[in-house]
């Protein structure tokens, strides 16, 4: 079973508004995601909320993804990770971790990754752009304990770094995979506007 996390937990600080909310054209960035996801090859998805979840739930449907409340999502996002790979199901092979910030992923790269870990076998898939990875990234339920296990002070970049020849780096001809949607000016230098979300 292929499945899919999307991280959404975080308190927007830097945004000043909830990036699950941010307007995508017709859409939000977490209804962006999980339409994308559906378009792959991923089997379910799971979305770990957080900060302002009723909101969201109020305002997205997530009528056709499981739903996970991070009570401790001020620890960081290591902890929303740890949140939903405590729910997976059983029958979980591998898991594609996406970012709430990084809405322009797509359902290409997603099936890249998951054919790049079936015919490499290594458990840990990263796409990369120009000599620089991005997200989303590809983890074989091998490394979820040590997910799971990781210092609350660090993050899965332990994992990803711990041994290098576990890692499969996937080129990938879409520049999208390195861009984060952080700040308002983050924001305006992608859409051409000032942020709004749904509300």
């Amino acid at each position: 079973m292929i499945h899919a996390l999307i991280l959404a937990a975080g308190t927007s600080q830097r945004m000043g508004m909830p990036k699950p909310l941010l307007r995508f054209k017709d859409t939000t960035f977490l209804e962006q995601i999980i339409a994308v996801l559906q378009q792959s090859t991923v089997d379910t998805v799971t979305v770990v909320l957080g900060s302002q979840a009723e909101m969201i739930r109020e305002h997205c449907d997530l009528s056709a993804v499981d739903v996970v409340v991070n009570r401790d999502y001020h620890a960081g996002q290591l902890s929303s990770l740890a949140a939903g790979l405590r729910v997976l199901p059983a029958l979980t092979e591998v898991v594609v971790v996406c970012l709430v910030d990084q809405p322009f992923v797509t359902s290409t790269v997603v099936d890249q990754l998951v054919h790049a870990f079936r015919v490499t076998g290594r458990p840990i898939v990263v796409p990369v752009h120009g000599r620089r990875r991005g997200h989303p990234t590809l983890f074989a339920r091998e490394v979820f304990d040590e997910l799971l296990n990781i210092p609350q002070d660090r993050g899965a970049r332990d994992v990803v770094h711990a041994q290098p020849d576990r890692v499969w780096e996937l080129e990938v001809s879409e520049s999208t995979i390195l861009a984060s949607i952080n700040t308002p000016a983050d924001y305006i230098a992608h859409f051409g506007s000032a942020p709004k979300v749904r509300c």
